[in-house]
């Protein structure tokens, strides 16, 4: 919307949870419209905003007027500027946090513009100069010059001064003379600039991917907002339908969304795309620098780019006519973001393609347990494919038990036998390893090292935390306490060795190393993958074959594809089947299946072994048989009994500072007035301390809030917060449908 109306309604950087009319002088009445960014009078000095709208009227008798506007056309297109809204309402967040998630931060920054770059071009007068035979004598290097812009026609300044060693007094001669001209052009900051991909050609579909393909380019056709889930096992052939149904809404001129849950997927996915489609493809992710984010959101903004692949913000990417969004490994956690506003990426593409009526795919092998219910409601269609790509056979999963096989009160390796034999003939055949050691970040139990037991909640079915400063046990959903029990409480075993047991994959890489001195070792997690381009480097690497063993936590876990990989080793299983969190099963099922399906994608079958204290876990074993089915139905059926999510919606209230009396007192007030405000269905548990109970100096307080609607939690409680009266020295955050409570 643009024209003729004199108001414009602003957001403005600061996080206020409010919106300023401002005054559109004539000289700008035409060159502001929803979405442009402005500068604006406030207080006492200046501040950058948005506009979010544009009317004819204000209820304030003079409002203040815009200064000047920055940069040309919406920066919000109607469609994210809706969903941004959608994001506020639904999350409990600051309009203004939300505004700012959705644009990347070089777009908002002041200091950040196109990168431009000087160009020169031979003129009529340098042509003739070059005809003069005495020139080159005279001037060699001014006539190599010419001669090479001859050649190239317009080229950068500093391409001719390096092709032609040249001074940039030689340049400014030929300046001088008038035998070349100078300009400025856009030099784009290309992420890809130092990555050749081969160019690829659609593959031949088996029949589970061409009847996936047709109802995708159905959907797509369709032009109405409509959620597929792709249930494919690892291998199945996913991408390729990914691909297919992209190419399909390209021809149909339209644009696509790729989300990724990892950074380390999103070079091996970008080079697939890319070699399908060539530069249409634009990537966004937090890899990238800030002058590359920059330019390839205007890329795409302007049309030049297509497809966008990324991680969970790209989907806020200003794609023109969007046709698709596909979330592949749509059960990921990494999802979710971890700050205000705490959005998951999944649920909210669906949400934008309600915006867009554009279809969105979700592709898992292990579809959470969400997506599950959603089909068996009848809101998404599902389609399965069951077969790997050319019926290829899936890895063969052994689950061994680390409580076996030791004598007395022994500490169980780090490696079992038959998981250092397996490695040990894999180096002998030249085929490859990965070691997935299955950690999560802070959790904090206790685990029993002869038998695996850890001691639950009778009340609440999750794992109870340890917590040392206390030493006691503690349920962080409804705040029982319980004293460390001297034994195991495991009536079969009762084993005094109760411990607070945990393993890191640097001590894995030792005892690797140690054992398997001459084999190439790299370790891929948080800590070695801090050097930019460090995914392409070691996934590089470990494809062509220069590394034997690849370890690491859940970076290695999906989506990549490595032919020699035949054996996948699971150093500990029960490292997330133990997490005080009632979705430890699922993760852990999940995680499993996940990571077996790196073995065997080539010619030869592939092993995957699991070390495991708890071999008997309905998790692990429906992992083992591959059964996504009974697995499901098992763990759906547990948490309705609990009314657990997805049958509940969960929101959890986080309140940290540095004076623990002072974050207790305020967590209270907030159950306190939840309890006063909320409808009797909102299951209030807490408060209570967090499971990490300090954090960085700070202490943490907790508060569950469950109900089948979320509004029914977030309505009043966004009421509550309004009206408790903020406190500088305590930080108070909302996690509306939380994943993590840790």
């Amino acid at each position: 919307m643009s024209g003729t109306y004199p108001i414009a309604r602003v957001i403005v950087e600061l996080a206020l949870d409010r919106e300023f009319d401002y005054l559109i002088p004539e000289s700008l009445r035409g060159a502001i419209v929803i979405g442009s960014r402005v500068e604006v009078p406030f207080g006492r000095g200046w501040q950058f905003g948005f506009v979010v709208a544009l009317l004819p009227t204000s209820s304030y008798a003079e409002p203040k007027v815009i200064k000047r506007v920055v940069g040309e056309g919406s920066y919000l297109n109607e469609e994210v500027l809706k969903l941004a809204r959608w994001i506020s309402d639904y999350y409990v967040c600051p309009f203004e946090l939300c505004v700012r998630t959705v644009l990347p931060a070089p777009i908002r920054k002041n200091n950040q513009a196109f990168k431009r770059q000087a160009m020169l071009s031979i003129t009529d007068a340098g042509r003739a100069l070059l005809a003069d035979a005495d020139y080159e004598k005279k001037s060699p290097r001014q006539a190599a010059v010419l001669r090479w812009l001859g050649e190239q026609g317009t080229a950068p300044r500093r391409d001719a001064a390096h092709a032609c060693a040249a001074t940039p007094a030689v340049i400014k001669a030929l300046l001088d003379k008038g035998a070349v001209t100078t300009g400025q052009t856009v030099d784009r900051r290309d992420p890809f600039k130092d990555h050749e991909v081969l160019p690829t050609t659609p593959l031949t579909l088996m029949p589970q991917q061409e009847e996936a393909l047709r109802i995708c380019r159905e959907a797509i056709d369709w032009n109405k907002a409509s959620v597929l889930l792709l249930h494919g096992v690892t291998g199945s052939g996913k991408t390729e339908v990914y691909l297919q149904a992209i190419a399909h809404a390209i021809q149909c001129g339209k644009g696509a969304i790729v989300l990724v849950p990892e950074i380390a997927l999103t070079p091996q996915t970008v080079d697939r795309f890319r070699g399908r489609f060539g530069d249409v493809v634009a990537v966004l992710h937090s890899d990238l620098s800030d002058g590359e984010r920059h330019d390839e959101w205007h890329r795409i903004r302007r049309g030049d780019a297509r497809i966008v692949v990324g991680a969970r913000s790209a989907l806020f990417a200003p794609v023109p006519a969007l046709g698709l969004i596909v979330v592949d490994e749509e059960h990921e956690a990494s999802y979710k973001q971890d700050e205000a506003p705490r959005y998951n990426a999944r649920d909210m593409a669906v949400v934008r393609g309600h915006l867009a009526g554009c279809a969105v795919v979700l592709g898992s092998a292990t579809p959470s347990l969400e997506s599950v219910l959603n089909v068996r409601k009848g809101k998404y269609r599902e389609v399965r494919m069951p077969h790997r790509i050319d019926h290829r056979t899936m890895p063969h999963m052994r689950i061994v038990d680390l409580a076996q096989g030791r004598e007395g009160n022994a500490k169980p390796h780090a490696l079992s036998q038959e998981l250092v034999e397996a490695i040990r003939q894999r180096l002998d055949r030249a085929e490859q390893t990965i070691l997935f050691l299955n950690r999560r970040g802070f959790s904090s139990s206790l685990i029993c090292p002869q038998c695996g037991e850890a001691p639950k909640c009778d009340q609440c079915s999750v794992t109870l935390t340890y917590h040392k400063a206390t030493q006691k046990l503690m349920c962080h959903f409804c705040g029982a306490e319980h004293p460390v029990p001297a034994r195991c409480p495991n009536p079969n075993c009762r084993d005094p060795n109760f411990r607070h047991g945990g393993l890191g994959t640097q001590r894995i890489e030792e005892v690797v190393k140690r054992i398997f001195p001459q084999a190439r070792i790299h370790r891929m997690d948080s800590d070695t993958m801090t050097r930019r381009d460090a995914y392409r480097t070691v996934l590089g690497d470990f494809r062509s074959g220069k590394i034997d063993i690849l370890l690491g936590t859940q970076m290695i876990a999906k989506g990549l594809d490595f032919p020699n990989v035949t054996l996948v080793g699971v150093v500990l299983a029960d490292m997330s089947l133990q997490v005080p969190d009632f979705r430890s099963a699922e993760r852990t099922f999940q995680l499993l299946t996940q990571v077996a399906g790196r073995a065997g994608r080539g010619d030869i079958s592939g092993e995957v072994i699991v070390q495991t204290f708890s071999p008997h876990h309905w998790a692990i074993q429906s992992a083992r048989r591959m059964d996504f089915d009974t697995f499901a139905d098992q763990e759906l059926a547990f948490r309705e009994e609990l009314e657990y999510p997805p049958y509940a919606h969960l929101v959890c209230v986080t309140c940290r500072g540095e004076d623990a009396e002072r974050v207790e007192r305020r967590i209270g007030e907030v159950v306190a007035a939840m309890k006063s405000r909320a409808a009797s269905t909102v299951s209030i548990s807490g408060p209570a301390p967090s499971p990490l109970a300090r954090l960085k100096g700070q202490y943490r307080f907790q508060a569950l809030f469950r109900a089948k609607t979320a509004v029914a939690i977030t309505r009043p409680l966004r009421e509550v917060i309004r009206e408790l009266k903020g406190q500088k020295d305590v930080h108070l955050a909302i996690d509306v449908d939380a994943l993590d409570l840790i």
